[in-house]
């Protein structure tokens, strides 16, 4: 059965891209989100294998995300997405719960690599 991703973005070239690759890669999309709260939202409705989050997000924000998807499932697999300028924020979305993160702006390989180390 094919691996389902849902991708958090608030940015459209950024879910476009994700979605692209993650295509490419032999995964399926079940869904976007372009905040926290809605990725919570489409976590619970669409059960995915994997989550693509992004941090700084209107709304809330991806730490915050993270955080209630882990109570809401403790085995989420969650992948940041952030600009390496927000170090903090990776370290902190990794202490919460987040499996890997990828620096933006994203290399193909780089999310091949991660979503095949996680999902393999």
């Amino acid at each position: 059965m094919v691996k389902t991703i849902l991708v958090v973005d608030d940015a459209q070239f950024m879910r476009t891209m994700l979605k692209k690759l993650i295509e490419e890669n032999g995964y399926e999309v079940a869904d976007e989100a372009v905040n926290g709260q809605e990725a919570v939202e489409k976590y619970k409705e669409v059960d995915p294998d994997l989550v693509t989050m992004d941090i700084t997000m209107p709304k809330m924000d991806g730490i915050e995300a993270i955080r209630e998807i882990m109570d809401y499932d403790p085995n989420a697999d969650i992948i940041v997405c952030s600009a390496m300028g927000q170090k903090p924020m990776v370290v902190e979305s990794l202490e919460v719960g987040a499996k890997d993160f990828i620096v933006k702006p994203i290399k193909p390989e780089k999310v091949k690599d991660s979503l095949n180390n996680i999902l393999g």
